[in-house]
């Protein structure tokens, strides 16, 4: 697994330095936009970081089968021929149409949903997907009677999932760290259920992932963009789907754990747009990430605006991954457990909501100031 990690890591670094000149004539486009409440930075940056880790993750997952037949390198996971494939086109199904939104800056918002959609489809069709139960008693009846509801949701993740990820998707390394967290989580669950095959498809994403961040973070110098927010989505929802569905031991509420941070921010957001009178299809500027950026990270002394700028993006992330690092490590450590995973799923909420209406209403504490004048 060491070669896949370190394969697709430097495909990713390669593949992001290539673009960091080939997508200057994107970025000074997407610099003239008007009405792109969701950015802050400043300068012309590529934001196809995406691309560059869609090449290196199918070259990691096409070189777990043709490692050994045509390199003669030993590999100990075995994965077919029909699967290899499969994850090579849910992922470039998932990723093309923001893909073409990075470089055209164009693409409305319903068709980069039916890409998402898609993707699932194909999911679906290749793998035959499905969450098999819930794991609720009353619930758990209705799976059991209706199987079709069992595929509308795991469909629905995958699907949606990529779109969660693209809403938090503002910061530099905030997205990247936490798709790294969530596949070394399930890289984990995976070979403790000896599941080699998910485990090896995580450890090509991180290796993927790796590569970029080594661009992205701390300086910004390019960017996930919609591509690599749905790829990162699209695959994370079709492995955590497939983990659940191979192995009953796994509980269902293991995912959503994990992932609570992009689930919740995506259903907050939405009741909050629809409570504003607004589309929840619209960008806008008063996500969590955003007001941590403005009424948190505020201490940062530098003349030059750039400058400035890109310090309170880099020492926004951490705030936000802390959130991440609270659900993983009890989503890690009790994934058989569907009562402790659902109890930290309601603390997460509880947490989130009175982090979000604190800053809201002025009331950060002290040691968040402190903290962010010191990073």
């Amino acid at each position: 697994m060491l070669i896949l990690l370190i394969l697709s890591a430097l495909l990713s670094v390669v593949g992001c330095a290539a673009l960091l000149r080939a997508g200057q004539e994107s970025s000074r486009r997407y610099w003239q936009l008007t009405d792109v409440p969701q950015r802050f930075h400043i300068g012309h940056v590529p934001r196809l970081g995406g691309a560059a880790m869609l090449a290196a993750c199918l070259a990691g997952w096409l070189w777990m089968v043709l490692s050994e037949p045509l390199f003669h390198v030993a590999n100990s996971i075995a994965i077919p021929w029909r699967d290899a494939l499969g994850y090579c086109a849910v992922a470039a199904i998932a990723a093309v149409t923001g893909l073409l939104e990075d470089l055209t800056h164009s693409v409305k918002p319903r068709w980069r949903m039916l890409g998402t959609g898609l993707a699932a489809l194909a999911a679906w069709a290749l793998f035959g997907i499905a969450v098999p139960r819930v794991d609720i008693p009353g619930l758990q009846h209705l799976f059991t009677a209706m199987p079709w509801l069992g595929v509308a949701l795991a469909l629905f993740a995958v699907a949606g999932l990529p779109h969660s990820i693209n809403i938090i998707d503002g910061y530099n390394g905030l997205a990247g760290i936490l798709t790294l967290i969530c596949c070394v989580a399930i890289a984990y669950v995976a070979l403790a259920v000896g599941d080699r095959e998910l485990a090896g498809v995580m450890v090509v994403l991180a290796g993927a992932t790796i590569g970029f961040l080594l661009w992205n973070y701390p300086h910004g110098l390019i960017f996930a963009g919609d591509g690599g927010a749905y790829l990162w989505g699209g695959v994370i929802a079709l492995s955590t789907v497939q983990l659940v569905q191979r192995h009953p031991q796994v509980s269902p509420w293991f995912p959503v754990l994990l992932l609570a941070y992009p689930i919740w921010e995506t259903i907050f957001s939405i009741w909050r747009k629809r409570t504003m009178g607004r589309s929840p299809g619209l960008p806008d500027g008063l996500h969590l990430h955003h007001l941590i950026f403005r009424r948190v990270v505020r201490h940062v002394f530098h003349d030059d605006e750039a400058r400035r700028m890109l310090m309170r993006n880099n020492r926004t992330s951490p705030y936000l991954l802390a959130f991440v690092v609270v659900s993983a490590i009890p989503a890690m450590l009790f994934w058989r457990s569907t009562p402790l995973l659902i109890t930290f799923c309601g603390l997460f909420v509880v947490t989130y909501l009175w982090a979000y209406y604190s800053i809201v209403r002025f009331r950060t504490r002290r040691w968040h100031r402190f903290l962010a004048s010191r990073r």
